[in-house]
């Protein structure tokens, strides 16, 4: 159970003592139960025939003490078992959590490739608070009720095994029922996850599609297709919980079908003259109470069924393994070197057989038609995945020995497409580099030619800029995104066509902003406009994932081949417009 719930050793010490606190609080309120029932055994006497003199006036006052003292001990009980229970658990749920965010963070993005983002959110949110429900609700009151039904059924016993016996008659069948319905019930539950996921895909695809939804006249066709699911996942849940209900109330009356067992089995015992009539008594009064932590435990069996789910899921993502390594690495250089690198994203090799050598301080170009592996390749040098086979160097040493986070330290990114945060537009480029003043930040920014616009919005710096920076251009947001780069300032900067969105008023001054970015530093350029990369130190030229040519510009062009074909197509380009034919 601690395994499945992911708990380490604290938090096994955590819900050990959540169960102990349940147990201690189970057992207050049995005190305070014991001590009604002496008092009500005191009331009672006088009207087996003594008279109002044979009350015991001296016990009942003590019994009437008692139970103040005994309300005394459940209150103190139960603030223990809140404690312990409900704020161990939330704290216990937020340790799970960044720790299920760390375990995402350390996987490869293959890993992302075969997951939907709504699936990894309802592992953050959904999965870890059915397991915070069950840390706080299930697991501790399950295990603290079977303790005291446990210890009920023994001290019964040993006060009247017979009619113990027949009070407990029915819980065999009971349990019985219940832990056969297991499967029926973890079928059912793993139904209700999986429309689940169906619904919050369904909408996310909807609220992400949102602009061509209303640009084609689909919203009617779309929104019936959300509300559909919606409708699935609706007819699901009430269908599980109907079903966990059927078991758990039969269950619950078998189980209390005892109380007329004991009637009938203290009536005979009693016509046998073998009965004490107060023990039938005092079983007809425990009967109405000494059923709850059974009916309690019943009921809490089904939710931890439904919890299992859960739990699997979360226990599938912490086997899936994560990308480790060298956590402090120096490189005695940053030559990059790629030696018969092969590496596929599903079944087709994406990058076949490729070596390449990417020198120290120089700008190396990687070009080639739409496919042919550029940014995969790009993307293997950053360790984002592991090729299948062959090795990547950087410094002499292996990226697969280095942790993604330690190289990622000597690597600064400008992706094609921006990502850019729900925040300000200070922090959005201070992620480049955490702790950086606001002085470096407006000098990264200035460097990257967009403090300009920023100080023209309504907060400057302090501009919230909406999720993936919605209220930006295009443009903007590429420039942003280069601020952040140079603010990094790491020896290693790769471009992922860098300046694909800019218009070309703001391309010159960008270019010279990637200028300065890049001296001195080792450099990897993925670009489609080959004449922004003909100065380039060294190009490499791929198609269907293999190195068919390397060089400088002047020199491929010389050579006929694949870049200078593609260069010619483009300079032809230069001269096509838009026009209305005559």
């Amino acid at each position: 159970m601690y395994k499945l719930l992911g708990l380490d050793k604290a938090g096994r010490k955590m819900l050990n003592r959540a169960i102990t606190a349940c147990v201690a609080a189970n057992m207050a309120l049995f005190l305070s139960f014991a001590v009604i029932l002496n008092i009500l055994f005191i009331l009672v006497k006088p009207l087996s025939g003594g008279g109002f003199s044979s009350l015991d006036a001296r016990n009942l006052w003590v019994f009437s003490f008692c139970a103040l003292g005994a309300a005394a001990v459940y209150f103190f009980a139960y603030r223990n078992e809140y404690r312990k229970t409900y704020e161990a658990a939330y704290n216990e749920s937020e340790k799970i959590r960044l720790d299920v965010c760390e375990r995402i963070r350390r996987l490869p993005l293959s890993f992302f490739n075969k997951k939907d983002l709504s699936e990894l959110t309802t592992n953050i949110m959904a999965d870890c608070a059915t397991i915070e429900h069950t840390l706080s609700h299930v697991v501790p009151g399950l295990a603290a009720n079977i303790i005291t039904a446990a210890l009920t059924c023994l001290l019964l016993a040993l006060y009247d095994w017979r009619l113990s016996c027949a009070l407990f008659a029915g819980l065999p069948v009971s349990i019985a029922l219940v832990l056969l319905s297991r499967k029926i019930q973890t079928l059912r539950g793993e139904r209700v996850v999986k429309v689940k996921l169906e619904a919050a895909n369904r909408m996310q695809e909807y609220f992400e599609g949102i602009k061509v939804v209303k640009a084609f006249g689909l919203a009617g066709e779309k929104f019936e297709s959300l509300k559909k699911t919606l409708q699935k996942m609706t007819r699901e849940a009430i269908g599980f919980e109907f079903i966990s209900g059927v078991f758990v109330v039969s269950a619950q009356m078998i189980l209390q079908l005892g109380v007329g067992v004991v009637a009938v089995t203290g009536v005979i015992l009693i016509s046998g003259g073998v009965l004490n009539p107060v023990k039938l008594i005092f079983f007809a009064l425990v009967s109405a109470k000494i059923y709850g932590p059974f009916l309690v435990l019943l009921t809490l069996l089904p939710e931890l069924f439904f919890m299992l789910v859960s739990a699997s899921r979360m226990q599938a993502l912490r086997k899936e393994p994560v990308m480790d390594g060298e956590e402090n690495p120096v490189f005695p250089n940053y030559n990059i070197e790629l030696k018969n690198v092969t590496f596929a994203y599903q079944k087709d090799a994406v990058v076949k057989n490729l070596s390449l050598s990417i020198p120290q301080n120089s700008v190396t170009a990687l070009v080639g038609p739409s496919g042919s592996g550029k940014t995969t390749v790009s993307r293997l040098i950053a360790r984002f995945y592991d090729a299948q086979s062959g090795e990547i160097t950087v410094g002499g040493k292996n990226i697969r020995d280095i942790e993604p986070q330690a190289l990622m330290k000597s690597m600064s990114f400008v992706f094609q497409d921006v990502v850019l945060f729900n925040d300000t537009v200070m922090n959005n480029i201070r992620i480049g580099k955490q702790g950086a003043t606001d002085e470096d930040v407006y000098r990264a920014a200035k460097n990257a030619r967009c403090d300009e616009f920023i100080r023209a919005m309504p907060e400057g710096y302090k501009t919230v800029i909406g999720e993936n920076g919605s209220t930006l251009s295009g443009g903007e947001r590429q420039r942003v995104s280069i601020a952040r780069a140079l603010l990094k300032d790491a020896p290693i900067v790769l471009l992922d066509e860098a300046t694909a969105s800019l218009d070309p008023e703001n391309e010159t001054g960008i270019q010279a902003a990637i200028s300065e970015l890049v001296k001195g530093r080792t450099v990897i350029v993925i670009a489609h406009r080959l004449r922004t990369v003909l100065n380039a130190d060294k190009i490499a030229v791929l198609e269907n994932g293999r190195l068919v040519e390397e060089g400088g510009g002047k020199e491929l062009i010389a050579q006929n081949g694949l870049f200078a074909r593609l260069y010619a197509i483009q300079q032809e380009n230069l001269g096509w417009s838009v026009g209305v034919p005559e």
